[in-house]
């Protein structure tokens, strides 16, 4: 089933705000034009995997306002932990220990509140990213209800995948399948895993360098999927098959906000990197635009930056009404006011002090927990990177 919310994202022509550079932004006001979806197929799952949906729970994050509730300024509480290997998915459990993923050793990693970390095992079949590649473990989410179960977003030497693997007695098993065959290049590969409340997982995927892929619905490129934790279609997807968006270049963030209403960051190409309001069966452009547009069929980002220099997007956590975007090239944290499906204007957060920051995650007590990445061979790293940061908002 697909719940109401999930269906009803709001009304468009609210204000879209565009930033020149971490400090520089203006509003104009956008349209959403809503695609007639139709029938197609695609993608494969694996059968070793059994067909049981768990059953869905709630959020184990905190929830945001559903009204806005003054900006919130963020400031630095501390380090977490240091001394990790390119941070990249980072998910939270009930306890307040959080699961870090090593994006090139593909080992995953419990830390606690006071930065103890135990190295709980490596997800065999990963192949790390080589140079400034983009590929290796990514995404994490556990199973709702079940910390014990994990899946990961990795890549292998033939393509993308989902997998599941079990945590029991704190060591990481072997990987099983749930979907494969997700097109993989040296970039661009997606890797954001999220749970809806209906106990169904989103997955981001990028367009592995094939633009075209975005736009056929029957590929799993350039998509934000939303599929059974079996790896087959989710009940109530659009196109009777995987794909839940379309049109995306390179999504890395995904989030919810306080009315269920589905958030994305995406990389842009040379006009515009995106913060998109996420609606069923709806087409973001790729490769035929990027920003806002005047064409129908097409549905218009909510805010947008210039990728050469001032963002690249990347992890995001919505908390206080407010969408927290972990921004790369522009090495700052970026606050994006939320009002119903309006985005306000974004601000920038410790520009240049603790260089690239790949994640944004809302903590059980309120904070964020944001990921330096300062190890994946762009930057010179700092003799303790990558971190762990806590800030209070």
């Amino acid at each position: 089933m697909v719940t109401r919310r999930q269906f009803l994202y709001g009304s468009s022509g609210l204000a879209l705000a565009t930033v020149a550079g971490c400090a520089a932004d203006q509003t104009d006001p956008t349209t959403a034009p809503r695609p007639s979806p139709t029938g197609a197929s695609g993608g494969t799952a694996s059968p070793s995997t059994g067909s049981a949906s768990p059953s869905p729970s709630a959020r184990r994050t905190p929830t945001p306002s559903p009204s806005p509730t003054g900006a919130p300024t963020p400031e630095l509480a501390g380090t977490v932990a240091t001394d990790l290997d390119v941070p990249w998915g980072l998910v939270f459990l009930a306890g307040g220990d959080a699961l870090v993923s090593e994006r090139n050793s593909a080992k995953i990693i419990r830390v606690t509140g006071r930065g103890k970390k135990t190295t709980l095992g490596e997800v065999s079949g990963v192949v790390p990213p080589t140079g400034i590649g983009e590929g290796g473990l990514l995404g994490l989410a556990t199973a709702p209800g079940d910390e014990e179960t994990l899946f990961v977003y990795y890549t292998t030497g033939s393509d993308n995948r989902v997998g599941r693997v079990s945590l029991a007695g704190g060591k990481v098993g072997r990987p099983k399948t749930v979907l494969t065959d997700i097109p993989t290049s040296t970039h661009h590969h997606g890797g954001r895993l999220l749970f809806d409340d209906d106990g169904m997982l989103l997955v981001s995927t990028g367009d592995a360098e094939q633009s075209s892929l975005a736009q056929d619905r029957r590929s799993l490129a350039g998509k934000i999927l939303r599929i059974r934790p079996d790896g087959r279609a989710a009940p109530g997807n659009p196109y009777d098959n995987r794909t839940w968006s379309y049109g995306h270049r390179n999504v890395e963030g995904l989030a919810f906000d306080a009315a269920g209403r589905l958030w994305a960051t995406e990389f842009g190409d040379k006009e515009a990197d995106e913060l998109n309001l996420i609606r069923r069966g709806r087409n973001y452009g790729w490769p035929e635009v990027e920003g806002t547009s005047d064409r129908d069929g097409l549905t218009d980002p909510k805010a947008t930056w210039s990728p050469t220099s001032s963002c690249s997007p990347a992890g995001l956590a919505i908390a206080r009404s407010t969408a927290f975007v972990g921004a790369l090239q522009g090495r700052c944290l970026f606050a994006v006011p939320l009002d119903g499906t309006g985005a306000g204007k974004p601000k920038a957060y410790f520009a240049g002090d603790h260089g690239r920051i790949r994640n944004a995650v809302a903590a059980p007590d309120g904070s964020l927990w944001i990921t330096t990445s300062n190890t994946d061979g762009r930057i010179d790293p700092g003799a303790d990177d990558d971190k762990i940061l806590r800030v209070t908002v």
